[in-house]
């Protein structure tokens, strides 16, 4: 409850929200916020962390739909959650806009490349071509940040485009 309060006002307001504030949209107290957080860092911290993870679990979760081992399995898994995620403009554009409060904190710089560090080695050991994994990040994670500033691919051009590059992981 408390990430969630933390992750909607951020996202709104940016990190300058008060504690207490946060506390009040969670509907707990402050000592209790503070008892699991115990600074502002800590939340922000654990907020980032939070987001990251459950990225990693709904990709995780998509790629156990096929066997353990089969080649493009977690790009192809990275693929779909990115498009699903790429499809809700609302929620994209809230996890985008606390995204981009986030980044200006000085302990997301080291959490985010270590999480993008451990993506890059994932999917590079996935069973694919490095420059088909490359395409696959790239494209993927493209499609989620375009919609805001006015999509130059329609709806049926992204469709498309998931389907290409889910074709592009059958590829070795």
């Amino acid at each position: 409850m408390i990430l969630d309060a933390a992750a909607r006002l951020i996202g709104r307001y940016g990190t300058a929200v008060p504690v207490a504030q946060i506390a009040d949209a969670a509907q707990v107290s402050k000592g209790g916020l503070l008892y699991h957080f115990p600074s502002k860092e800590d939340l922000l911290t654990g907020l980032a962390a939070e987001l990251m993870e459950r990225f990693r679990r709904d990709v995780e979760l998509v790629a156990a739909e096929e066997a353990e081992g089969t080649p493009g399995r977690l790009a192809r898994a990275y693929i779909r959650v990115n498009f699903v995620h790429a499809s809700d403009f609302s929620g994209l554009r809230d996890q985008i806009a606390l995204a981009a409060h986030l980044m200006f904190e000085p302990a997301m710089q080291r959490i985010t490349q270590e999480d993008a560090e451990r993506w890059r080695q994932d999917l590079h050991a996935d069973g694919l071509d490095p420059v088909i994994v490359r395409m696959i990040i790239a494209a993927s994670d493209g499609s989620t940040s375009a919609p805001l500033w006015g999509a130059v691919l329609s709806e049926a051009d992204r469709r498309a485009l998931e389907s290409d590059l889910i074709a592009l992981t059958h590829r070795r």
